[in-house]
């Protein structure tokens, strides 16, 4: 076999190899709130994987046992990268498409936090937070959450206070101990608001639970080994915002004192570990996270 055809066919099944580990990892990153489709879109991603593994047996076969032509050897190279190209193409309009309803659902988190001066920036405070420490921590960690999921899920966790009264809400005095059993429900609200759209559902005990402690006397009690990881780490993040957010009935804490308080509660309240991880984070980054309208 000409030595220039080899190598076409050659350079074409190697790019092939690379174009199915890419849509194996494009298969991984459509299951989140967004891309996970019903039983028949999972069925054509797997369907395309098979091809894509059967074009490379057959540029195995022909490598080895053929006697192809130069236009031969030039369609299966250049087959490869259209092959590249059009995953390309896929993964940045899913890339834009994820970006551009972070966008709008930072808008529409915006309103909620409106009704609250105190929580005016909140939601996102805490996404932008919850995001830096997931960066943080170990790979296994990371590959068993999804980073899209994770991110609707911390900007979303306050949204049940929409069905809580302004009288609550806006309250500037300590609540009673009724005005707290009402307060409570706001995660609960939350993924009854959330229902509808059914990609949700994998996140709902996200939302649920960021309120629970790791003594089990959080919001509904749960027990630490019933707690998500991902809940456990938007717990981490909400109390540091809440912790170094300016408030009409408080000055804001230091990022120092937030430490302090956030290790004294480690084991008890918050996750020791997670507790552990976040507090190597360097101060600048966190810092960066502030939002304009919650700085202090």
């Amino acid at each position: 076999m000409d030595i220039v055809i080899l190598i076409l066919i050659i350079a074409g099944a190697v790019l092939m190899v690379g174009n199915i580990g890419w849509y194996i990892v494009f298969i991984r990153r459509t299951r989140d709130v967004l891309s996970t489709g019903k039983r028949r879109d999972e069925i054509l991603l797997y369907l395309g994987l098979t091809l894509l593994v059967f074009f490379l047996f057959g540029y195995i076969f022909v490598a080895i046992w053929g006697t192809p032509h130069l236009v031969t050897a030039f369609i299966l190279f250049f087959g490869s990268i259209f092959v590249s190209v059009v995953l390309l193409i896929l993964s940045k309009l899913i890339q834009t498409s994820k970006e551009r309803s972070i966008e709008i659902a930072e808008v529409l988190i915006g309103v909620v936090d409106a009704r609250d001066p105190n929580l005016d920036g909140h939601s996102r405070y805490v996404k932008d937070v919850t995001m830096l420490l997931y960066r943080h921590l170990p790979i296994p960690t990371r590959l068993a959450i999804n980073h899209v999921s994770l991110e609707f899920a911390s900007l979303l966790h306050d949204i049940g206070k929409l069905g809580i009264p302004d009288s609550i809400l806006n309250k500037p005095a300590k609540l009673t101990d009724e005005e707290w059993e009402i307060m409570k429900t706001h995660p609960k609200l939350g993924v009854k608001i959330l229902k509808p759209l059914k990609t949700f559902d994998a996140i709902s005990n996200w939302i649920m639970y960021h309120h629970e402690r790791i003594d089990g006397k959080g919001y509904y009690s749960i027990p630490e080994d019933q707690i998500p990881m991902a809940a456990k780490i938007i717990a981490v993040a909400d109390t540091y915002a809440a912790i170094t957010m300016r408030r009409s009935y408080k000055e804001p804490r230091t990022h120092e004192e937030a430490i302090a308080i956030m290790k004294d509660v480690a084991g008890t309240q918050l996750d020791k570990n997670l507790v552990s991880i976040f507090m190597s984070i360097p101060k600048e980054e966190l810092i960066a996270c502030i939002p304009d309208e919650v700085k202090y």
